[in-house]
This record gives C-alpha cells, sequence and structure tokens, in this order.
C-alpha cells in the first residue's frame, strides 16, 4: 500500500482498481465511492470525478453502489 501512497489520485485510483481480486475485468462489484475514498484517503467528490473520467473512456462502468472494470485502467 506505500506504493500506492505517493503517487497523484488518477494513478492511484488506476492502480487500485487493477487489483484483480477486488475488481475482476467485466464483472461488477459492490462497492460506493464513498469506501473507495476511505481506502485512498482523499474524498468522495475526488473519486466520483476521476470514475466519471473513466467511464467517458470507456475503461470503467459506474451505477449506483456498484463498479464494473471493462479494461485495466493502466
Amino acid at each position: 500500500m506505500e506504493e500506492v501512497t505517493f503517487r497523484r489520485m488518477d494513478e492511484r485510483l488506476g492502480f487500485y482498481l487493477n487489483q484483480a481480486d477486488k475488481f475482476p475485468l467485466g464483472r461488477k462489484t459492490a462497492i460506493t465511492h464513498q469506501q473507495i475514498a476511505a481506502e485512498l484517503g482523499t474524498s468522495r467528490e475526488v473519486i466520483s470525478r476521476l470514475l466519471k473520467d473513466l467511464e467517458q473512456q470507456g475503461i470503467v462502468e459506474l451505477g449506483r453502489g456498484w463498479i464494473r472494470v471493462l479494461k485495466p485502467p493502466m
């Protein structure tokens, strides 16, 4: 986790979403933006904005209380 701590937040989020055990490609994962923010030590608003950017790039699909990683963010 220390490796993630000193990167920019978009890089940290990408690294976080690349964890196949938490976010298997193509499968919905029940998690909220607030939970991700708490794990990464930032605000929900920052995570929501970054996830929206990833959704527009076709990397993730977002729903209420779930995320689906469509392709690796990094």
